[in-house]
């Protein structure tokens, strides 16, 4: 890879939040074995948030079990943002408990300290360094070294290579390895951003409206994508598309006002009242 083919300014959050793939399921991060003894992964206890006077969440209370694939809907403004703003540590709750396994006090942790025990955070809009390759992407994303010089210089180890390729035909990608990730489609850009998370092996993955402008084709191969990772990753999926949350939704929590409206299977929020009334519509 070319030093001068990199933006400089967009290397630095990957190589920070980049962490290596643990030997070990639900392995060690910062030092520290992620405890998930009682089955769950993130817990949210009464987190309030307020910017100026507004209240963007109020008492929101949630739990997201190991290996659960979570549907986050509700109107514009309902909070969505500002919740996985507050599990990356972006934002700081005025009040309130934030617990990863039983061993991370997100509270207290530094965005790149939770990158590093294990979260990941897809944004809508994907973020990839189009002058590169596909494969130059993943690449870059595995390296633990925040030292630019350090990872152009650094070869892949076996291990690693086969990490990259794995995560190439899970998205899709091993026939574009080679191809600039300009040219891929705005669909493909999706999943190699996915992919790019993938390969810091990350515990709980947050994704944030990942289909939208999407081909149905790609939306199709999305809800795929996201139902075979369940089980082995966390998903916690910020969606619109209703269809698409039926098709990969088994618990779905609706926000309103910056707290849970409503939670249960797609049918049972589907029939609350109380989200037919704010959200969904008659």
């Amino acid at each position: 890879m070319k030093a001068s083919a990199i933006p400089e300014l967009m290397l630095e959050p990957i190589l920070d939040a980049g962490s290596g793939r643990d030997a070990v399921g639900l392995g060690s991060r910062a030092g520290k074995q992620l405890d998930v003894r009682h089955g769950t992964l993130l817990t949210l206890e009464d987190i309030n948030v307020s910017f100026d006077g507004f209240k963007a969440l109020r008492e929101l209370t949630l739990y997201i079990g190991v290996g659960e694939l979570r549907c986050v809907i509700g109107p514009n403004g309902a909070g969505k943002t500002t919740l996985m703003d507050v599990i990356t540590g972006k934002t700081r709750p005025d009040s309130g408990t934030a617990w990863f396994g039983e061993t991370f006090d997100l509270t207290h942790m530094s965005e790149v300290e939770i990158a590093q025990a294990g979260i990941g955070r897809k944004f809508q809009k994907p973020t990839v360094f189009e002058a590169l390759s596909v494969f130059e992407n993943l690449e870059l994303a595995l390296k633990t070294d925040k030292s630019v010089w350090a990872s152009l210089r650094a070869r892949l180890s076996g291990e690693q290579r086969d990490r990259i390729d794995e995560v190439l035909a899970t998205i899709r990608l091993d026939g574009s390895r080679q191809r600039p990730a300009g040219l891929l489609s705005h669909g493909q850009k999706q999943f190699l951003e996915i992919g790019m998370l993938l390969v810091q092996d990350p515990q709980l993955l947050l994704l944030d409206e990942p289909v939208a402008g999407m081909t149905d084709a790609e939306t199709e191969f999305t809800a795929e994508l996201f139902k075979s990772l369940a089980g082995k990753h966390s998903l916690m999926v910020v969606e619109h598309d209703m269809g698409f949350v039926g098709s990969i939704a088994d618990h779905v929590t609706v926000l309103h006002q910056g707290h849970v409206l409503a939670e249960g299977s797609l049918e049972q929020v589907q029939a609350d009242e109380r989200v037919i009334e704010v959200y969904l519509g008659r």
